[in-house]
Formats: C-alpha cells, sequence, structure tokens
C-alpha cells in the first residue's frame, strides 16, 4: 500500500471513530494554537472603509455562531474523510479592509490569530456533479476564481456552488500570462471577464487573482484591477497538485489564514483521479495539521457602495 492510501486509510479510520465518539458523547481537547499572517499592501496601504461590507456574494449558509455550517459527521464518513474543526464565528473587525479607490493590495495569507485557512479554487475546467454533492454534505466554504472562456458553457455548473454560499471572484477571460500582455490587453482580460460574471452571477467580483499568479506586483496590473472594480489581487501559500500539497513555507507547514489554491480538474488533469479525490486530499491535508476551512470573504471588509 502506497503512502497515499495508507493516509487515507488512517483519516477514514479516524472518521469512524469520530463518529463513535459522537454517538458515546466522547470528546477531546486540541490545540487552539495559530501563528499569524501578513497583508502585503502593493503601491501603498488602502484606507479602511468606514462602514460595514458588502456581501460580495448571495448570503452564506451559516452555523448560528456565524462560522460557515458545520458538516454531518456521518457525511465526512461518506467521503472517507475526518471531520475538519469547524470554523470560527466570522470576526466581527476583518482583518483585511479595503478601499474604495486607490491602488488595491496583493495577498497570500490573512492576518488572523483564529487556526483557519482558506481554500480557493481555480479557473472551472472540471464541473463533476459530485464535487456539489461534495461540498453540499460537507459545508466547507470555496472561493471560486473563474475564467470567462473556461466555465461560459456551463455557468450554471458555478450557480449551484454559489448557492452553498461560495463566492465567485476574478480570474481573467482567457487565462493568459498579464505580464506578457500590453495593458490595454490586461485592463480587457479583467474588465470583460468582470462584466460576465457580475451578469452571470448577480454580484460583482471583489477579488482578482492573475493566472499563474504572473504579473501580481506589476503597476500595469493593479492599474488595471483597480479599473475593473475588483479591490484585491489574492494569491496563495499553498497549492494541492492531485495528491501532495505544495508548500511555499521551508517547513512546509501550514499556517493561520493562509490561503490554499486548488483547480477544476478532472482525471484527464489528475492521472486518472476525480475532482472529489483530489479536494477530499486537500481537507486531509488539512486536518491532519488541525486547521479548520474559513469563508475567505467573512475575513475581508469590502468598501462602502
Amino acid at each position: 500500500m502506497n503512502r497515499h492510501a495508507r493516509s487515507r486509510t488512517t483519516v477514514y479510520a479516524a472518521g469512524v471513530l469520530a463518529l463513535l465518539a459522537a454517538a458515546t458523547g466522547c470528546t477531546s481537547g486540541g490545540d487552539s494554537g495559530a501563528a499569524s499572517a501578513a497583508l502585503v499592501p502593493a503601491g501603498g496601504s488602502p484606507a479602511a472603509a468606514a462602514s460595514p461590507s458588502r456581501s460580495g456574494g448571495p448570503s452564506p449558509t451559516a452555523s448560528p455562531s456565524g462560522g460557515p455550517a458545520a458538516g454531518d459527521p456521518a457525511a465526512w464518513a461518506k467521503w472517507h474523510l475526518a471531520p475538519l474543526p469547524p470554523a470560527p464565528p466570522a470576526p466581527a473587525d476583518k482583518p483585511v479592509k479595503l478601499a474604495r479607490t486607490g491602488p488595491v493590495p496583493v495577498f497570500s495569507e490573512v492576518k488572523t490569530s483564529d487556526k483557519v485557512v482558506f481554500v480557493t479554487i481555480d479557473d472551472g475546467a472540471e464541473k463533476d456533479p459530485k464535487f456539489v454533492e461534495m461540498l453540499t454534505d460537507l459545508k466547507v466554504p470555496v472561493s471560486m476564481f473563474l475564467t470567462r472562456d473556461i466555465v461560459k458553457d456551463d455557468y450554471g455548473y458555478f450557480k449551484r456552488l454559489q448557492a452553498l454560499g461560495n463566492h465567485v471572484q476574478n480570474h481573467t477571460v482567457d487565462h493568459p500570462q498579464m505580464s506578457k500582455l500590453p495593458p490595454e490587453k490586461q485592463k480587457s482580460e479583467v474588465c470583460d471577464a468582470q462584466a460576465a460574471l457580475t451578469q452571470q452571477y448577480g454580484t460583482p467580483p471583489l477579488l482578482f487573482r492573475p493566472p499563474y499568479g504572473d504579473g501580481a506586483n506589476t503597476p500595469a496590473l493593479n492599474t488595471a484591477v483597480q479599473q475593473c472594480g475588483p479591490r484585491a489581487v489574492v494569491l496563495w501559500r499553498e497549492s494541492m497538485q492531485i495528491h501532495d500539497m505544495q508548500y511555499q513555507a521551508a517547513d512546509k507547514k501550514l499556517r493561520s489564514g493562509d490561503i490554499v489554491l486548488a483547480h477544476f480538474r478532472g482525471p484527464k488533469d489528475l492521472k486518472g483521479e476525480t475532482m472529489t479525490q483530489m479536494f477530499g486530499e486537500l481537507l486531509a491535508r488539512i486536518q491532519e495539521q488541525g486547521f479548520a476551512v474559513a469563508r475567505l470573504e467573512d475575513y475581508i471588509e469590502a468598501p462602502a457602495a
């Protein structure tokens, strides 16, 4: 048995034990410590907004405490996973405060003491209905950075994910390497995607991610994003590659507030692995390190309208 199979078997066993513990009223303590992360401004620090944020999407499904709703332990067992810790309530004082005008910040992590990470999924190439079922069962929040020309053949698929409380964000028209484009073409990549996604999903994307992270800190891209509507450029600290998490940190560990990148991919791109198998591996890596998954937009204060 390879190490991935062993890992998944161990996680599944842990899920079964968790179900037994729940049935008998047993509980166990956990590590509540967390490391801080940083917000990195580009081209200047935006002023804090003076009023509460706009939602950036439909009202999310939330628990009574204000965090993402907890999934049913039996549902986690269905997907052969051990449950993640529940996410804490969304902070009243948002750690990321976005300005209505001026340069947009670029960040790959959020400054928080909550032991949470944020899962983001890019592009939209794979439209697996089983993944909708998985997120419906587990109630894990994700942020979707969609590429217009990749999703336009089935906008409705992502509406089903949006209906679960997941937000739609901007990932260009056709996924180019932005730094290779002249300024006007960069602008059209952001603005045309912004218009299409707003029309389809009802709310202007608040956040933008350049393909490959390319050009994120360049003045030309920052100007294009400002002109088109998003108010921040979002990168990542970790990425999921089929079975294995790729870390930027030398110690290969998650930290509180890290943003994690995955993609809408299927067997063609995942060496036979399905979208749900890849996502299960991602959740297992997060669970092994004791983190919850929170909704990224819950930690961001958008500008006043």
